[in-house]
């Protein structure tokens, strides 16, 4: 395993806890996949289509995030932690954009394909 080295272009270190039928299954996909295990985990963490789930839970858990990053835009005073609260709220700001865009997008395509089948725009296709 690599030391830490903070002049490394990838840095930071990601983990979590995963059960052993879902650690099967993960490196069997990475096995088909043909690509170094890092490499697999950031591309399907990073290029994955997000759906926002609409609930009390998933909003309490993004307007937490946005307060977080409010407060600590307050609260923050050092020019350095500045910059990285910041970036975090850039980052947070840019994924939030993506997903918002490709929601629309597939909002837009729901009432295309149900407009043209003389359908509701309310009622979501059979193939979706």
């Amino acid at each position: 395993m690599a030391g830490k080295d903070e002049k490394r272009v990838r840095s930071k270190t990601i983990s979590f806890y995963v059960t052993p039928e879902e650690n099967k299954h993960i490196q069997a996909r990475i096995k088909i996949a043909g690509m170094p295990k890092g490499e697999y985990f950031i591309e399907s963490l990073l290029h994955q289509k997000i759906c926002i789930s609409v609930g009390k839970y998933q909003s309490d858990r993004l307007s937490l995030e946005m307060k977080k990053l409010r407060l600590a835009l307050e609260n923050t005073n050092e020019v350095e932690s500045l910059k990285d609260v910041i970036d975090e709220c850039k980052a947070l700001l840019e994924q939030l954009k993506s997903v918002i865009d490709d929601n629309s997008n597939l909002s837009a395509d729901i009432f295309n394909s149900n407009s043209r089948r003389g359908n509701s725009f309310n009622s979501i296709p059979p193939d979706a």
